[in-house]
C-alpha cells in the first residue's frame, strides 16, 4: 500500500478552516479530496500556525486593500507530507516531509521582479490565504512542487510550519543590514518579535532589548535568549517616556530598531529610541494610515523602512534550524486539532490565553 493510499484511507475527508464577510469562523468538512494538476503535489498538511493576519481577516475582514468578500480559507504557515503527485511534479516524492512556501509568483521572464530575484514584489503573485485565494489551514492542500522545501529528518512538522514566520524575520534582518555588535531594539515579543530575537541573537546583535506589554512574553524572551534585556511597556504611557526606558535598558541609543507590532505608539517609541542616523525597520502590520514624528526623524536622519514578506529565505531558515543556531520549538505554546479550530483561534486572539504561537495539527 502506498503512502498516499495509507494516509487517505485513514483520513478520507477534507477538513478546512475559513472565514467570511460576516466574520464567522467556518470549520468545513467535505468528501472531496483535491487532485493535483500539472507540476503540483497533494499535501497532507500536518501542522499550521495561526498568524496575526489570519486573526485580522477573521475579526476585521481586511488588511489594507486585501478584503474578505466571500468565503476564504485561512492559514499560510504550514508543513506536511507529500501524498500525491501531479504530472511533471519535480523535486519531491510521495512520503517527503515538506514546508510550504505560500507566495507563488508568476515566474515569467517578462516580469521584472521575478526576473531579478525579487519575486515577493511580483504583481501577479498568488499568496495562499490572501483573499480570494484559499489558505493552507486544511487537511489536504494542492501546492506547486517548485515551492515545497524538504525538511531534514531532525525537523518536526511544527518547526517546519514555523519556517514561515522565521522567513519574515530573516528577510527583515537581512534588509536591515544588521551587523555583529550592533545595538538592537525589538519592539513586540509576539511570534515575529520572538523569531526576530532568535535570528538577531544568531547574527551577533549586541546588546539587545525587546519590549512588550505582556510580562509573560518577556519572560519567554529571557528564557529563549538569556542575555536579552526587556522593557515592559505600560499601556497609555507616552512614547517618549517608553523610549527613555528603552535607551536606559540598552545603555545607549539604538542603531537599529526592528518594529514587530505595527502599533503607532510602538513605532513612535522606536523612532525616539534611535540614534542619529539609525534605522527603524517596520515588519509589523498596523493601521493603513498612521502618523509619525516626522520632524524628529528628519532632524536626526533616521531611516524608516518596511518589509513585505520574504524571498529566498526558506533554505537559509532550514539550515539555521537544522544546524542548531535557531531553536524554534519553544515558540509553540498551544496545540489543537483541526476540529478544535474555534478554540485555537480564541486562544490566538485572547491575551489572557498567554499564547505565543498557536498551531493546529493533523496526525
Amino acid at each position: 500500500m502506498s503512502t498516499a493510499t495509507a494516509i487517505l484511507t485513514t483520513k478520507p475527508t477534507q477538513l478546512s478552516i475559513a472565514t467570511n464577510p460576516t466574520h464567522d469562523l467556518l470549520i468545513q468538512s467535505s468528501p472531496d479530496i483535491p487532485t493535483p494538476g500539472p507540476n503540483e503535489c497533494l499535501i497532507h498538511v500536518r501542522a499550521t500556525g495561526i498568524c496575526g493576519s489570519d486573526v485580522h481577516f477573521w475579526k476585521e475582514g481586511a488588511i489594507g486593500d486585501s478584503v474578505i468578500e466571500g468565503e476564504c480559507g485561512l492559514g499560510h504557515e504550514s508543513a506536511g507530507v507529500v501524498v500525491g503527485l501531479g504530472e511533471g511534479a519535480k523535486g519531491v516524492e510521495i512520503g517527503d516531509r515538506v514546508a510550504l512556501e505560500c507566495g507563488i509568483p508568476c515566474s515569467q521572464p517578462s516580469c521584472e521582479p521575478c526576473r531579478t530575484g525579487r519575486y515577493n514584489a511580483c504583481p501577479r503573485i498568488v499568496f495562499f490565504s490572501s483573499p480570494p485565494t484559499n489558505g493552507t489551514l486544511r487537511r489536504y492542500h494542492v501546492h506547486p512542487s517548485a515551492w515545497l522545501h524538504k525538511l531534514p529528518p531532525s525537523m518536526s512538522f511544527e518547526e517546519g510550519a514555523l519556517l514561515e514566520p522565521l522567513s519574515v524575520a530573516l528577510a527583515g534582518i537581512e534588509r536591515s543590514n544588521l551587523r555583529l555588535g550592533d545595538p538592537l531594539v525589538i519592539c513586540g515579543a509576539g511570534p515575529i518579535g520572538m523569531v526576530s530575537l532568535l535570528a538577531a541573537h544568531a547574527a551577533g546583535a549586541a546588546p539587545v532589548v525587546i519590549t512588550d506589554v505582556d510580562e509573560n512574553r518577556l519572560s519567554m524572551a529571557r528564557r529563549l535568549v538569556p542575555r536579552v534585556r526587556t522593557v515592559l511597556v505600560e499601556r497609555g504611557v507616552e512614547s517618549k517616556i517608553v523610549a527613555e526606558r528603552i535607551k536606559e535598558a540598552l545603555g545607549q541609543e539604538a542603531k537599529l530598531v526592528i518594529e514587530c507590532t505595527g502599533v503607532e505608539s510602538s513605532i513612535h517609541a522606536g523612532i525616539y529610541a534611535s540614534k542619529f542616523g539609525g534605522t527603524v525597520f517596520i515588519i509589523g502590520v498596523g493601521k493603513s494610515f498612521q502618523e509619525i514624528p516626522f520632524m524628529y526623524a528628519s532632524f536626526r536622519e533616521i531611516d524608516i523602512r518596511f518589509q513585505f514578506r520574504y524571498r529566498e529565505t526558506y533554505p537559509k531558515a532550514i539550515m539555521l534550524v537544522s544546524e542548531g543556531l535557531i531553536d524554534l520549538k519553544p515558540l509553540v505554546t498551544h496545540r489543537y486539532s483541526l476540529e478544535q479550530a474555534q478554540e485555537a483561534f480564541d486562544a490566538a486572539s485572547t491575551p489572557a490565553a498567554k499564547a505565543v504561537k498557536v498551531q493546529l495539527l493533523d496526525d
